[in-house]
């Protein structure tokens, strides 16, 4: 089994939102024995603090069924735990870098790494925006696990 870490900064808005997005397709794909997926932050100042509403009404919209996550802060043990720690912005993964050991550091990538077709490189924090934001980041968070969901069941 592989497990993928998804990280953004509070772990309330684009890492939940992700994590949802991935998770349904593998299960729509049959993955889930094959791919497992978590969340975390990399400063998630209120750990234990649900996901953002707009972000949860966003994935109800398309039709995802958004876990009951709660907020928490990637933990040293996570880069053995995981294989694979991806960022959704260059923010996350050098805040990533500084506290990943070395031996880990190949597991670090940017999320929208897996789908080079689009036109951005990373999923922008839609916290001050508006509720527009938030599907821009969904889009961006289907592109990702598509790429994420094709890669690992096309090794």
């Amino acid at each position: 089994m592989t497990k993928i870490l998804i990280v953004c900064t509070a772990n309330i808005c684009r890492s939940p939102m992700a994590m949802t997005v991935a998770t349904t397709m593998a299960k729509e794909d049959r993955l889930t024995r094959k791919i497992q997926f978590d969340a975390a932050g990399t400063h998630a100042p209120r750990v234990g603090q649900k996901a953002d509403a707009r972000a949860m009404a966003s994935l109800v919209k398309r039709g995802y069924a958004p876990g009951r996550n709660r907020s928490r802060r990637v933990e040293p043990r996570d880069f053995n735990d995981f294989d694979l720690v991806l960022a959704m912005d260059s923010d996350n993964l050098s805040a990533l870098k500084r506290i990943c050991p070395t031996e880990h550091a190949h597991k670090l990538r940017l999320f929208l790494s897996f789908s080079p077709a689009i036109d951005v490189t990373e999923v922008a924090d839609p916290y001050f925006g508006d509720l527009a934001g938030f599907e821009r980041v969904l889009d961006l968070c289907e592109a990702g696990a598509r790429g994420l969901i094709h890669h690992y069941s096309n090794p």
